[in-house]
């Protein structure tokens, strides 16, 4: 099994205590930074780069300071979102008992998806900008 595959579709936390539960989903945290952080990088990235088109074509980009503290607030909150993860599993548990689906590498990966794609959308919004401006110009 690939790694990638191993990292998408790991097996649940073996033991079902809090203890393990949290375990589970903290080993991935870093995993979920990284990769987390490096959409942002692409959008601040694509953000800053659209600033910096000729008069009339760019979009009118915050300075990057903005930008980057932006990013870090942005950065904390996804972090707190990722720790509702193992809440929302123990909390399954609680409900539920032995009955409780192992919903951990769902809960993860849907997580995961939603936070990339949130992290992106920006970059929609600013390609979305620069056509219309060109659309504007050669057509206004």
């Amino acid at each position: 099994m690939s790694q990638l595959v191993q990292f998408l579709y790991p097996l649940p936390a073996a033991r079902r205590t809090p203890g393990a539960v949290i375990k589970w989903w903290e080993g991935r945290r870093p995993a979920f930074n990284l990769i987390v952080g490096a959409a942002g990088c692409a959008t601040i990235a694509l953000a800053t780069l659209a600033g910096a088109l000729p008069a009339g074509f760019g979009t009118d980009a915050p300075p990057l300071r903005f930008l980057l503290g932006g990013a870090a607030v942005y950065g904390v909150l996804a972090n707190l979102c990722y720790s509702l993860g193992p809440l929302a599993e123990l909390a399954m548990y609680r409900v539920w008992g032995d009955d409780a689906p192992r919903a951990g590498p769902v809960l993860f990966r849907q997580g995961l998806i939603f936070s990339v794609g949130l992290t992106l959308f920006p970059i929609t919004l600013v390609v979305l900008g620069v056509a219309f401006r060109v659309l504007g110009r050669l057509f206004g």
